[in-house]
């Protein structure tokens, strides 16, 4: 009797998800808490894992579905048989999937009756004509790992095809690599990281890379950069063609978000610059001393204590309204957010009573935030439960902006990139490195002189960065 496999409770407040992929087809044999498939919900990315062992019989599911809570995924037939199955490796690779196989053939003795017959050339393609000669003054680019694209070196006809994640299909565009190219090696061919850099290796060792051809610069030639092809379906308005996606759930909730502070937090947002020359100073001869510990120490960890401290003094910006009881929250604890740029939006875990913690500990924390959210690897805990949001804009570039609050939230910190300025000390004009800060705020709690004390304050921390130091 085939038992059905559901989607499983993810947390408060996640009613459905968005099927990203699926790794599974009927007839595979899956094992008690193999990931089945790739899930979006409202804020992460999360692999579903089977509790069942057997052999699939039914996939309910396709790529794009959106399931409730509670639906079904896959039936399994859990049979005593079925768990000593050899499970189906990865989904077949379309056309050129069968080159393999057909090297695979020849490396077998040959029957004594017959040798096989070699299967005649396809001819090539018309539009594959033998590149020109190149200029002797051509050089080439390196290291480039982009993999050639014929059609003989393709595992994959489509990208889709490739069974696997958003971060490894980012890590993949940021090497160079044709994910149709790489077989995977994870459950059922999933495509892994350490894939992605065995092909960089092979190609770097002479696989088949293809080189950015760099000539020389000529005044009746100029150079051009070729346009990002944006993501979607091709499509085409009255104008002419475009690329149509569907918006993510993600995407989706950002949205929704912004509007809601938009409409609903009447915001005002205060310019300054905090002098952070000793502070730098100080970040310089440690963190060589912070890396040979595995910590990459970055001002971000600063001034997150920095506004940690500020926060305790300030507690109309550590705080919300719920305009429903009419009542104002101040929050006793500080849970510092930190807006993370990810593939599919902007998400901001936070750092639980950053308050209390240290600048290694706080470091630590950013670093490994930063890289469960790029990895899609964080939990939905780590993104309830703050009380003020830090966004990193210096990270980009840029200077100044007008963040939009993360209601409930009351305020949000914008920091831009720190640059030398002419600065007047002791009517002396001196080069000075400066922060540049935007600290946004809604107005229906938050007065102007309030936020001015806030920011101030958080400026005499990093002027001073023996002060965070020392701080309880």
């Amino acid at each position: 009797m085939a038992t059905e496999v559901k989607l499983p409770e993810l947390g408060d407040g996640i009613d459905s998800g968005d099927i990203l992929s699926v790794y599974v087809s009927e007839g595979d044999v899956v094992t008690k808490n193999q990931n089945i498939l790739e899930l979006e919900t409202d804020k992460a990315t999360v692999e579903i894992p089977t509790n069942v062992a057997g052999k699939v019989t039914k996939v309910h599911v396709k790529t794009g579905d959106a399931v409730p809570i509670g639906g079904a995924l896959i039936s399994v037939e859990a049979s005593e048989g079925a768990a000593k199955e050899e499970s189906k490796p990865a989904p077949a690779p379309k056309k050129e999937a069968e080159a393999p196989k057909a090297e695979a053939k020849k490396a077998e003795p040959a029957p004594k009756a017959e040798a096989p017959k070699a299967e005649p050339p396809k001819p090539a393609p018309a539009a594959a004509k033998p590149a020109p000669t190149p200029e002797p003054a051509v050089t080439y680019a390196a290291p480039v790992a982009r993999a050639a694209t014929s059609s003989a070196d393709l595992i994959y006809q489509e990208e889709d095809d490739v069974p696997a994640g958003p971060a490894i299909r980012r890590f993949a565009r940021e090497v160079g690599v044709d994910l149709r190219r790489v077989r995977g090696t994870g459950n059922n061919g999933r495509v892994t990281r350490d894939d992605v850099l065995a092909t960089v290796r092979e190609l770097s060792q002479g696989g088949a890379p293809t080189l950015t051809a760099v000539a020389p610069a000529k005044a009746d030639k100029p150079t051009t950069t070729p346009a990002v092809t944006p993501p979607g379906e091709q499509g085409e308005d009255a104008y002419g063609p475009v690329r149509i996606e569907k918006m993510a759930k993600i995407r989706k909730t950002i949205a929704n978000q912004m509007v809601m502070s938009w409409t609903t937090a009447p915001r005002v947002t205060n310019f300054d610059d905090a002098d952070v020359t000793a502070l730098e100073a100080l970040r310089q001869q440690s963190k060589d001393d912070y890396a040979s510990a595995g910590v990459k120490l970055t001002s971000m960890s600063f001034l997150v204590k920095a506004v940690a401290l500020a926060l305790r003094n300030n507690p109309a910006i550590n705080a919300l309204i719920d305009m429903e009881n009419n009542q104002v929250v101040y929050k006793e604890y500080v849970n510092v957010g930190i807006a993370v740029d990810s593939e599919r939006g902007l998400v901001v875990p936070n750092i639980r009573n950053a308050d209390r913690l240290a600048i290694p500990e706080i470091a630590r924390d950013v670093q490994k935030l930063a890289a469960d959210v790029r990895g899609g690897t964080f939990s939905m805990d780590q993104i309830r439960g703050g009380t003020f949001t830090i966004s990193n804009l210096g990270a980009i570039g840029g200077t100044y902006s007008t963040p939009i609050i993360n209601v409930p939230e009351v305020a949000i910190l914008l920091v831009g990139r720190s640059r030398k300025l002419p600065v007047v000390v002791n009517d002396q004009i001196v080069p000075r490195m400066m922060m540049p800060l935007s600290l946004s705020y809604d107005h229906r709690l938050v007065d102007g002189a309030t936020a001015a004390r806030f920011l101030n304050e958080i400026k005499s921390y990093l002027e001073a960065p023996s002060r965070l130091l020392l701080a309880p």
